[in-house]
């Protein structure tokens, strides 16, 4: 039987990953101890891989295809196509960015005045080679963790660190000088793996269902009933997605309508169509949205 080897981050990511492709419509399983969870697939084996490394593997091949940051892939400096954004966040916010930072009271001010300092990160060699394009010589040093610390107490003279809102930053009393890269969660797939007509096939339905599951996150579908002569009163509040399905009741003059909308305008949608005729509204939630 054909096969594709598909890699899962373990880590932060694994559970937002596992529950995405649960939605998607594929139950896996986790042991404990295994590297190896088992899928309802029998065309799909899964590997859980350190998003650190999962580039590096899907580049060599030992991975058809797998899931990890963008960061990690410039990081590894990995030949590797990337075929979509996974965007696992189920509200919109701000991407995750690597920036450089400083103590608040630092007369550190900009990254020329990092000139032969010395910096802790997690992102060793795409943070030299950042420094490098822009002609500033430093002292890179691979921090295991606690990376904030180490540029408060004095050890080192900025970090290089992971942030969404800077507010942890903040907290510890760090200043962002710089931001050296934009990191999305990225779904990718060896390149002769992508050349092999099944396996394509197989990688492009497995994200259909994966990009329809996360679609469906932030939205609902709405069904209510309202007298004809209300209709267009109605249709005018809701910010459908597409134009709303409409349909004849049995009961003379009145219509069903259904649309999709954002979860978040529910709370605010509700009591004015009402207000102005709906009944029978229903909320349901949505498993898929695919257009």
């Amino acid at each position: 039987m054909k096969t594709l080897t598909l890699g899962i981050p373990k880590g932060s990511l694994q559970e937002k990953t596992l529950e995405i492709f649960k939605m998607a419509g594929f139950d896996i399983y986790v042991g404990r101890r295994s590297y190896f969870p088992s899928v309802d697939d029998p065309e799909i084996k899964i590997v859980l891989i350190r998003a650190q490394e999962m580039s590096r593997y899907v580049e060599e091949g030992m991975l058809d295809c797998g899931i990890t940051g963008e960061d990690w892939i410039l990081e590894n400096g990995s030949n590797v196509a990337r075929l979509a954004e996974l965007k696992y966040a189920k509200r919109t916010s701000n991407p995750v960015r690597w920036v450089v930072a400083v103590k608040e009271d630092s007369k550190i001010k900009k990254l020329k005045d990092l000139e032969g300092k010395r910096i802790a990160t997690e992102l060793v060699g795409y943070t030299k080679k950042y420094f490098r394009n822009q002609k500033i010589k430093v002292d890179v040093e691979f921090s295991w963790g606690a990376t904030e610390v180490k540029v408060g107490s004095g050890l080192v003279d900025a970090i290089v660190d992971l942030t969404e809102t800077g507010e942890s930053l903040k907290a510890n009393r760090l200043k962002i000088i710089d931001t050296i890269c934009v990191s999305t969660t990225k779904f990718i797939a060896n390149r002769a793996a992508q050349k092999n007509i099944w396996k394509k096939q197989k990688m492009e339905r497995i994200l259909l269902l994966l990009q329809g599951a996360l679609e469906a996150r932030d939205k609902v579908g709405l069904k209510l009933n309202v007298k004809e002569k209300d209709l267009n009163k109605i249709l005018s509040l809701l910010p459908a997605l597409k134009k709303p399905t409409i349909s004849f009741l049995t009961l003379k003059d009145w219509v069903a309508c259904e649309v999709m909308i954002e979860e978040k305008e529910v709370r605010r949608l509700v009591p004015l169509l009402k207000d102005n005729g709906a009944q029978g509204i229903i909320e349901y939630p949505l498993n898929k949205v695919i257009y």
